[in-house]
């Protein structure tokens, strides 16, 4: 009698010492996490006060000059397709309006000196962020840019 009440205590005390401990993993230090502000921007809200960054300060716009508009459609359609529609976002934002969105030096700055904008400005941020596919920088000149600027001015 006296054998089987010490294995029934040993086996108890077997039990308790086995189960019901919750296995702990690695321990890892709680340091805070920084998180990036990121400053939310309304793309589609005007902001003809931005000039953006780059080259262009200030631009005057005078009359459609058709010679620049032509000019401007070839490079267009060469450089810029891939990732643009007029009538709908692509790859990119459609660009129906962009002249009623942006300030022509804003648009000429994002053409002529894309990765700075892009880094930088917080519309193309935005932008970039929206479409999770940054623009390529065409290596186009000061003139280029203007001509495609004129020919965007003809699709609003």
């Amino acid at each position: 009698m006296k054998l089987q009440n010490v294995l029934l205590i040993m086996l108890v005390a077997l039990f308790i010492n086995c189960g019901g401990k919750e296995k702990k993993g690695p321990s890892y230090s709680k340091a805070p996490v920084k998180k990036e502000v990121v400053k939310k921007v309304d793309t589609k809200k005007a902001s003809l006060d931005n000039k953006g960054i780059g080259p262009i300060k200030t631009l005057k716009l005078e009359a459609i000059n058709d010679a620049l508009v032509t000019k401007g459609k070839a490079i267009y359609k060469t450089n810029c397709t891939a990732c643009h529609k007029f009538s709908k976002k692509y790859i990119g934002p459609g660009l129906k309006g962009v002249t009623e969105r942006r300030s022509p030096e804003w648009i000429m700055n994002l053409i002529l000196n894309t990765e700075e904008m892009l880094a930088k400005d917080p519309v193309a941020k935005a932008l970039i962020a929206e479409y999770n596919a940054p623009m390529a920088n065409q290596q186009l000149s000061e003139e280029d840019a203007r001509a495609i600027l004129e020919y965007f001015r003809t699709k609003n």
